[in-house]
């Protein structure tokens, strides 16, 4: 027995040992080396952010509810951006698409190199009244207090829109000749479905045109909301999952609930319903894997280890993963239950119950693979399912592609304490229209959040520091210009 023991404590010392050097062995550092920092413009920084302030007091906002589109205010906004982006607007050929979206083209010299694509939209979301009190400057004001500039807009996505505009305006002033052609795309409607970036996009193929890569809004520099590095880590979004609504309903005979059948429609849906939240899609840790494989160098040994040993540890790593909603979304494709209908009175059995199952798609998974998920783990012919805007999950762009080093060494040539790291997109965003145009579709902002500053993404009082937006101009003039260098 004795001897068993010592076999035993042998054999923990060593995988004890091999968990160790792995931990600090495995990860490499990925990052790109700045030998040459990149020189920042100087910038009339009065001048910038007006019109930044300016863009913000247009209420281009996007309601569910079409017949409130505001026809007046997106008008205003195309000629604000003319009026205060004169070269652009006289040295681009301009296109306006489905009424109100825009693409811009400075042409390249160079036929041979396949454009580029900036993406951004002019659309923001609706204020809440009942949060209007909350504010601490009104949300369509632009004040700019303290080195902050306030308003709807200022993260998403207005911020795109104008450094690039700025970015644009610059380099054309300087007397740009691009090799590469660069197009710009602003879309009217993101928050309400992406109408506007659909049209682009079929404008874009019509015309045979592909991207050599797409930049879109997405991903941004997170300061404490990734766990393990004490640096900034720029998350770029190489892949988006995709959505869908999946509807169940059954019919009921109806009548009077004093004499109900032993399972009534509603009862019906609630029983799958039921099924389908103790059925969760399996984890996969792909994306996961991938951002730490850039930045797990950064990390300290208690994250390391485990990371390091998936071979031994995946368990583990899921169980923490997936013991938080936030981390939970990017491992797999997440089930929320969000409607329910049944009867519209307590004593009359429904004619009709359904209920709304919003799924949110990894890469890997289809919306085909949920519906088979679903009719096996409900099991009820009774029950019928019906997609509703479904939108499959993106193709996941690769990491050694020309439009992703060069969005790398941008990032870390202005500030080389920023760590980069791909990562899985978790919302929606325009790019997902752009599939067929390009296998290199990115989604990135120049953006720093914080766990306090990211919830006002869509949220009360959504902001942006004055240095964070100059960076944003930074960040664009950099990358547009390299890109038209070719």
């Amino acid at each position: 027995m004795k001897k068993f023991f010592s076999i035993i404590l042998i054999l923990l010392i060593i995988v004890a040992a091999v968990l160790l050097y792995r931990a600090n062995t495995h990860f490499a550092n990925q990052q790109y080396q700045v030998s040459q920092p990149l020189e920042p413009i100087e910038l009339n920084q009065s001048a910038v952010l007006e019109r930044f302030s300016q863009a913000i007091q247009i209420k281009t906002i996007s309601y569910d509810d079409r017949s409130q589109f505001d026809h007046q205010a997106f008008a205003a906004f195309h000629d604000y951006l003319a009026t205060s982006f004169p070269l652009v607007n006289q040295h681009t050929e301009q296109t306006r698409i489905d009424n109100y979206s825009i693409v811009y083209h400075l042409k390249g010299q160079n036929q041979q190199l396949q454009p580029a694509l900036f993406m951004g939209h002019m659309d923001v979301v609706p204020i809440e009244e009942a949060s209007l009190a909350q504010w601490q400057q009104p949300p369509f004001s632009g004040k700019i207090v303290d080195d902050v500039i306030w308003g709807r807009g200022t993260i998403d996505d207005k911020v795109s829109v104008v450094a690039l505009m700025e970015a644009m305006e610059r380099l054309i002033s300087e007397g740009i000749q691009p090799q590469r052609s660069i197009y710009f795309a602003f879309g009217h409607d993101e928050e309400a479905g992406g109408e506007g970036a659909k049209a682009v996009a079929r404008y874009f193929a019509e015309q045979n045109v592909r991207f050599e890569f797409i930049l879109d809004e997405g991903g941004v520099v997170t300061d404490g909301i990734i766990p393990g590095p004490s640096q900034p880590v720029a998350l770029v979004g190489i892949a988006e999952k995709g959505f869908v609504n999946f509807e169940l309903s059954v019919q009921g005979e109806g009548g009077h609930s004093s004499q109900p059948p032993e399972h009534t429609a509603a009862g019906i849906v609630a029983q799958a319903i039921v099924n389908i939240e103790n059925n969760p899609f399996s984890t996969k840790l792909d994306f996961f894997e991938l951002m730490f494989a850039h930045i797990g160098f950064a990390t300290p040994l208690s994250s390391r280890l485990p990371l390091a040993n998936l071979w031994l540890l995946s368990p583990l790593v899921e169980k923490i993963l997936l013991s938080k909603a936030s981390s939970a979304a990017g491992v797999r494709t997440t089930t929320a239950v969000t409607m329910l209908q049944g009867s519209n009175k307590s004593n009359v059995l429904p004619t009709v119950a359904s209920a709304v199952v919003n799924f949110r798609i990894l890469p890997g998974d289809t919306i085909d693979s949920i519906r088979q998920h679903l009719e096996e783990v409900i099991d009820n012919p009774l029950v019928q399912l019906e997609a509703q805007l479904a939108n499959e999950a993106s193709t996941v762009s690769s990491t050694e592609s020309l439009g992703f080093k060069l969005i790398e060494s941008t990032i870390r040539r202005l500030d080389d304490q920023i760590l980069v790291a791909p990562y899985l997109v978790l919302g929606a965003t325009d790019s997902r229209h752009f599939q067929g145009l390009s296998d290199n579709i990115y989604r990135f902002m120049m953006v720093s959040l914080n766990p306090t500053t990211l919830k006002q993404f869509h949220g009360v009082n959504e902001q942006i520091s004055v240095k964070d937006y100059l960076q944003a101009i930074q960040f664009y003039y950099a990358i547009v210009k390299q890109a038209a260098e070719g």
